[in-house]
């Protein structure tokens, strides 16, 4: 009977040590009905998900609204068709709040997703020219403004191969110097 005493006051020192550790690490969540939430999704080696393979995977997929609470620490949320499949209930763990405005974040709709979780993105316009001098020959690069980036997210491309792949952004008589 002693031993068991024993056994006893050790089992709740532990379990009193984890409370503890897990209480100064918990932050307690609560999300009303029609906020905007992420989903956490787990990275599987050698699994494409949402079109990203392995590492560069996305951590959390989203917003999609929370349509009402089920329990004290399960919520139900609305999926769109593409992710119909799922089970809509998931715990409080698995979500994390959407702090910007999700309505300024771009619908797949827009943006012509293939089945394959992929699309194409169309350049609009070239903002600029960039001309790097190497050792014995000059590398143009064009600054290109996408179709689904704002100018902050325009990047550099090769000229030849921008003018390959869109030449109707090229008007037709201009070479640089």
């Amino acid at each position: 009977m002693e031993k068991v005493q024993i056994i006893r006051h050790r089992l709740k020192t532990a379990q009193s040590r984890q409370k503890s550790y897990e209480d100064v690490r918990r932050r307690e969540l609560e999300f009303q009905v029609d906020d905007c939430v992420f989903l956490k999704v787990s990275p599987m080696k050698g699994v494409m998900r949402f079109g990203k393979k392995e590492k560069i995977s996305p951590r959390y997929v989203g917003p999609y609204k929370n349509l009402k609470r089920v329990y004290k620490v399960t919520y139900e949320l609305k999926f769109l068709e593409e992710l119909a499949a799922l089970h809509p209930i998931f715990h409080i763990s698995l979500l994390k709040k959407c702090v910007g405005d999700p309505t300024s974040i771009v619908p797949l709709e827009s943006v012509a997703v293939k089945d394959s979780l992929s699309y194409e993105d169309v350049p609009i316009k070239i903002l600029d020219l960039h001309i790097r001098r190497l050792r014995n020959k000059e590398v143009i690069s064009v600054k290109v403004l996408w179709r689904s980036q704002s100018v902050e997210g325009a990047t550099f491309d090769g000229e030849a191969a921008m003018k390959a792949k869109h030449p109707h952004l090229f008007p037709s008589n201009s070479t640089p110097a």
